[in-house]
């Protein structure tokens, strides 16, 4: 024990049991005295369930009081059983206001219709008639409080509910044991036993709907996280192909500046040191790419033996993929032309990943893929109808990739992409990548 006269005292540690006790104190007091009477009205709630969310016009706006109008029943309820049970005299109408009242506050000042429920319990049982057996809760007193307790749990959270119990608890043994005035109370424990019952069901739906919350906040998370992961994968493979095309090109510079000397007889000195220029140029280009782009490759990555694919390869992909039993046509307008790699590669990714989109989501559909050459650039769409049994050819579930990806290679190329159902409940793909005229043919150089 400290000695009184002990400076230091009050910077000694204290009991676990005493520090328990004083958290359980200022929880008491934050929860239902502080600000007690403070202004939070219930909001309105938009409908959600099954069968609210049909109504439309009025009905919807009327369906979003739906619980101030169950509130009000319930205020209702207790108004009707005070004031029946009483005759209907000056007296029944005193005590039916005075159990409607805290159930109405309970919309606006949550908290305080809790102390206001206490108060008009105890006038209600002054004023009311002896011959009542329910004491202290006379019935519509009794239903005034349990609607209370249970709207004011809905509304604040279990350790608030917790301690509205428990005051409850206290109100009534007191009440009955000091102020009873010869009446037999046999209303508390009913009263402790159903408000425990309700008030563990309103904390059993806080815990679920914090659950599902949180779920919810996870799933978010972990959806955002997954895109952007598939973003980055389809930005690392755009950027992995591009630096095999980038660099195909640099060294042919490279060796064709180094071989062009010897092609010419006697060349000028200045024009030799400007192929050798031209070579170091690429060699430290083609250095730089490789140090840059090259953090973008996997451990396990290899660059490809042979060339990326173009446009002149479709008809091969096309063939691939009716073996694997799609009816896919393919239709060419304008004059065909040799377009930048780049161009050429995005435009057969496209191609290859809308016509794969078919294969696995719409079994069985045919397709058809439109290649427009026009002057300023190159025109795409690929459409499939739907899938003739949907009933009997599931669709493949996919990884989500296909549409972002085809959506980064179009942004990469400054062009316009649409992706949207049919109304025959196809789907349909239009791109147009654009081209620089002075850049048509230059793809192979």
């Amino acid at each position: 024990m400290t000695p009184p006269d002990d400076p230091h005292g009050a910077y000694r540690p204290r009991s676990p049991e005493f520090r328990a006790a004083m958290d359980a104190l200022r929880g008491l007091r934050e929860d239902l005295f502080h600000d007690a009477f403070a202004y939070r009205p219930l909001a309105r709630r938009e409908p959600a369930g099954p069968l609210t969310r049909r109504l439309t016009g009025r009905k919807r706006e009327f369906a979003a009081w739906r619980s101030h109008a169950l509130v009000g029943a319930a205020g209702v309820i207790a108004l009707a059983t005070a004031w029946s049970r009483d005759g209907g005299d000056a007296r029944g109408v005193v005590c039916g206001l005075l159990a409607l009242a805290p159930v109405l506050l309970t919309l606006v000042r949550p908290v305080g219709a809790f102390w206001l429920s206490l108060a008009s319990t105890t006038v209600v049982a002054a004023v009311g008639p002896e011959e009542w057996e329910n004491w202290p809760w006379l019935p519509g007193s009794f239903v005034s409080h349990l609607t209370v307790l249970v709207v004011v749990a809905v509304r604040t959270r279990p350790r608030t509910a917790a301690w509205m119990w428990l005051l409850t608890a206290a109100y009534g043994f007191v009440a009955e044991s000091a102020f009873s005035w010869g009446h037999y109370s046999n209303d508390v424990g009913t009263m402790l036993v159903l408000s425990a019952l309700a008030l563990l069901a309103v904390t059993v739906w806080h815990i679920r709907r914090q659950a599902q919350q949180e779920v919810t906040a996870q799933q978010t998370v972990t959806e955002h996280e997954r895109s952007r992961r598939t973003l980055l994968e389809e930005r690392t493979t755009i950027a992995r192909e591009l630096h095999d095309v980038v660099a195909h090109h640099m060294s042919v510079v490279a060796i064709q500046a180094e071989a062009a000397p010897y092609r010419v007889e006697n060349p000028p000195p200045e024009l030799e040191k400007a192929f050798v220029t031209i070579r170091e140029n690429a060699v430290a280009a083609l250095t730089e790419l490789r140090r840059v782009l090259g953090v973008v490759r996997a451990e396990d990555y290899e660059a490809p033996d042979t060339p990326q694919p173009t446009l002149a390869e479709l008809d091969s992909l096309l063939a691939n993929v009716r073996e694997a039993g799609l009816e896919v046509e393919k239709a060419v307008t304008g004059a065909v032309r040799e377009l930048p790699q780049g161009v050429e590669l995005s435009a057969y990714r496209i191609v290859q990943e809308a016509l794969s989109n078919t294969l696995r989501h719409a079994p069985g559909a045919s397709a058809r893929v439109e290649i427009g050459y026009v002057l300023g650039g190159l025109g795409l769409r690929v459409v499939n109808g739907p899938p003739p049994h949907p009933a009997l050819l599931k669709p493949s579930p996919g990884a989500g990739h296909g549409i972002t990806g085809m959506r980064e290679r179009v942004t990469m190329l400054n062009g316009e992409m649409t992706a949207d159902a049919t109304p025959d409940g196809g789907y349909e793909v239009t791109v147009f990548l654009p081209v620089a005229p002075s850049s048509a043919g230059e793809g192979g150089a």
